[in-house]
């Protein structure tokens, strides 16, 4: 049984948990905002390095990704996601590899980072404890070389992985291999230096410190890890901060490397509920300062993908910064919250700037915007409601960088200049 499905026990959990601690969720009603604040946008003030976006693929699980799914899913024309990360597992037996590679092959040759996450060692180097499962201290050596053996084996058929997580979910691990912060810091010093990819550890189930604290803290297995994975299942809004991380972390990267949002109960479909899905990026990237955000199951029918393998809206959500949003773009400084249930996000690229806004009010809002320095006079729009999805909207006309636009109710939009 897939522990990730909506009927499984382990879901059900995380899902009520989820309910009770998530970010905020969809306000029912909001007057007419007219009096929003004017959005500044300032180019100069930089924020993370954007890695991509996009979601896992699972074939152990579920089926795999079709020819066609794997173009809707990593292309980036129309009715396209244009996802830049894909996520596989790193399967325990050996004779289950060869499923990873159709979908990473062509994810790879259209541009995309693929990393890989374990949930479990090879039988032979487990063993039980108070009713749980843990890798053998004396197969630590061993293990490293199965995460090794695994990214040659990808390489070999054509896709380099970006990098390799030591363990999915450690604090977690009711169905899979559990680790404690100690354990992970052991592994990090003694063994992941011999690891031949970038190092992902330790992608707790939401984002607890106390799982990634003692990585920080101690400088010789933070040496052996490349990038800090999380997971946000049911993070409180005040807990993506992470002071530690920018005090420690410099020349690491910060990644969200799985969550589903809202739920996994509703389809992908339901609007407004989809706007979630916008508020939840946002929120991922100027509170969290992450610099990738993964789905869970790129097709599933509460995901960015449907199972007749057409985009969602809460896939439009994603594609709003993902088609726009390409890696190598900076997140900058921009007016967050110019209005109750306004959501604003900046980037850029050189002298493109890309701002995606998110409206979960009943009502339009009718929104200032001024880009601070910029030599451009018009701005594309894109736009998602409840009848248009990633629909081509009208051009604006900038005048010294300013512009007055309407965000649609319950709406999600990006602006697109020079």
């Amino acid at each position: 049984m897939d522990p990730k499905d909506s009927n499984s026990p382990l879901l059900r959990r995380r899902s009520l948990l989820a309910a009770g601690a998530s970010l905020p969720v969809l306000a029912v009603t909001a007057p007419p905002a007219a009096a929003a604040t004017r959005v500044v946008v300032e180019p100069s003030i930089v924020q993370q390095k954007i890695q991509g976006f996009g979601g896992m693929n699972h074939p152990g699980w579920i089926p795999d990704l079709t020819a066609e799914q794997r173009e809707t899913a990593f292309g980036n024309g129309a009715g396209q996601l244009g996802f830049t990360v894909l996520r596989i597992p790193v399967p325990e037996n050996r004779d289950d590899w060869s499923r990873q590679v159709a979908t990473a092959r062509r994810a790879s040759e259209l541009g995309a980072k693929v990393f890989a996450s374990p949930w479990n060692p090879p039988a032979s180097m487990t063993e039980t404890f108070s009713g749980g499962k843990r890798l053998r201290y004396n197969a630590y050596g061993a293990y490293a070389q199965h995460l090794n053996d695994f990214a040659t084996f990808m390489r070999t058929n054509g896709t380099t992985l970006y990098g390799i997580s030591v363990q999915n979910e450690p604090d977690y691990a009711h169905d899979w291999t559990a680790w404690t912060p100690a354990e992970m810091v052991r592994f990090l010093r003694e063994n992941a230096g011999a690891i031949n990819t970038r190092v992902i550890a330790p992608e707790s189930f939401q984002y607890r410190k106390n799982a990634s604290d003692p990585i920080l803290q101690d400088p010789a297995a933070l040496a052996n890890v490349d990038i800090l994975g999380a997971h946000l299942y049911g993070t409180r809004s005040a807990d993506l901060p992470y002071p530690l991380f920018r005090e420690k972390g410099a020349g690491k990267e910060l990644w969200m490397t799985e969550v589903y949002h809202p739920n996994s109960s509703d389809s992908g479909d339901l609007w407004p509920q989809a706007l979630d899905v916008g508020e939840h990026m946002h929120r991922a990237l100027v509170d969290g300062r992450f610099q990738t955000y993964v789905w869970w199951y790129i097709r599933r029918s509460y995901g960015p993908m449907r199972e007749d393998g057409r985009i969602s809206k809460r896939g439009a959500n994603m594609a709003h910064f993902s088609k726009w949003v390409r890696p190598g773009y900076f997140r900058i400084t921009a007016t967050a919250k110019p209005a109750a249930n306004v959501f604003i996000t900046a980037f850029k690229n050189g002298s493109r700037i890309v701002i995606v806004a998110v409206n979960k009010n009943s009502s339009a809002v009718t929104q200032p915007f001024t880009i601070r320095a910029t030599t451009a006079a018009t701005v594309s729009t894109w736009v998602t409601t409840a009848n248009r999805t990633l629909a081509a909207d009208s051009t604006v006309t900038m005048a010294n960088g300013s512009f007055d636009t309407q965000l649609p109710a319950y709406s999600i939009k990006t602006f697109v200049a020079g």
